[in-house]
């Protein structure tokens, strides 16, 4: 496993994050794993040296914050031996307080979190979502006090538009408040349209990336219209924004995969890992292969004429992930 900064932060990352909403109840997702079909899964990505997990307040309503937590006080020995991060924004329950990014919800939910994950901490706090409904600087002091009582080391934000995301880091610099340090937003060779402006935007400010759906909801692993898994059945983004420039994308990712003998999910991923300032995929695994291909696409190098094939097809769609 390689390790790397998060952004321009002084934070240790794998270069490959587990995602937890895999794990949880089902009666959230059909597709989600309860505690014991977790830890096989986290098991082996602890054994190959991740060290980044992912979760939020929302994913099984609660479940999965407690079955990260539970799983890694088991295989590490140190809090300090791994990074994790948690989300808040999302319902939490019917009240009209239970969502958002109100000084309110945020100091609630982060209290909420720390005792699901059974730790005094996380490393990285994100926004799941941009808030229309409360002004942004009572959210950017919220999160900044939240670092201030050391309930979390840094803070993060996902998918939104540039110029929200700019307008965020604008308030909490021009206040002396903590600034995100990360930005986990919605980008694979299916959809790229965050190479416009939130990359380069977070290349030129030191902001680190950690994607979501890496592999298109798992549409880069299989021929294009091959039946489709259990989560692509409730999932509402799967083949949202699709084209007809999807299938030629993904069969250029088949091919590439039959020559040099790996698998299509290496392939995704590998393309992935190279583009800057990608710090590390949010990978999913319900089965041992998945965990597995993501470890060896770390070191799978892509020549600059594969990455011109695979880029080649792509066709600007409409923009999906934020709401």
């Amino acid at each position: 496993m390689e390790y790397t900064r998060l952004g321009s932060t002084g934070l240790k990352v794998s270069r490959i994050c587990l995602g937890m909403m895999s794990y949880g109840s089902s009666s959230w997702r059909d597709w989600v794993l309860d505690l014991d079909g977790a830890r096989p899964l986290v098991r082996s990505a602890v054994e190959a040296g991740v060290i980044f997990f992912d979760t939020a307040d929302v994913y099984s309503l609660g479940a999965s914050e407690e079955i990260t937590g539970t799983l890694l006080r088991e295989f590490f020995r140190s809090r300090d031996d791994y990074v994790l991060a948690t989300k808040v924004y999302n319902p939490m329950g019917d009240g009209p307080n239970d969502r958002g990014l109100s000084r309110k919800h945020i100091l609630a939910s982060i209290d909420a979190s720390l005792r699901r994950l059974g730790t005094d901490h996380v490393d990285l706090y994100q926004i799941h979502r941009f808030d229309y409904t409360t002004p942004i600087e009572e959210t950017m002091e919220a999160l900044h006090d939240v670092v201030r009582a050391g309930k979390a080391r840094y803070i993060g934000a996902s998918s939104m538009w540039t110029w929200q995301f700019a307008t965020a880091q604008h308030v909490a610099e021009r206040n002396g408040w903590t600034r995100f340090s990360s930005m986990q937003n919605h980008y694979n060779l299916l959809y790229r349209e965050e190479e416009r402006e939130m990359l380069p935007y977070c290349a030129a400010t030191g902001v680190g990336v950690i994607p979501w759906s890496p592999l298109a909801r798992g549409r880069l692993t299989r021929p294009a219209g091959a039946d489709s898994t259990v989560r692509a059945g409730s999932d509402p983004f799967y083949g949202r924004g699709a084209d007809e420039s999807d299938a030629a994308i993904i069969d250029e990712v088949g091919k590439i995969a039959e020559a040099r003998g790996v698998s299509r999910a290496q392939v995704g991923l590998a393309w992935l890992l190279h583009k800057a300032p990608v710090t590390a995929p949010i990978i999913g695994a319900t089965k041992p292969g998945h965990v597995e291909d993501a470890i060896a696409a770390v070191e799978l190098e892509l020549t600059d004429d594969e990455v011109a094939a695979l880029e080649a097809p792509y066709v600007p769609r409409p923009v999906v992930g934020h709401e």
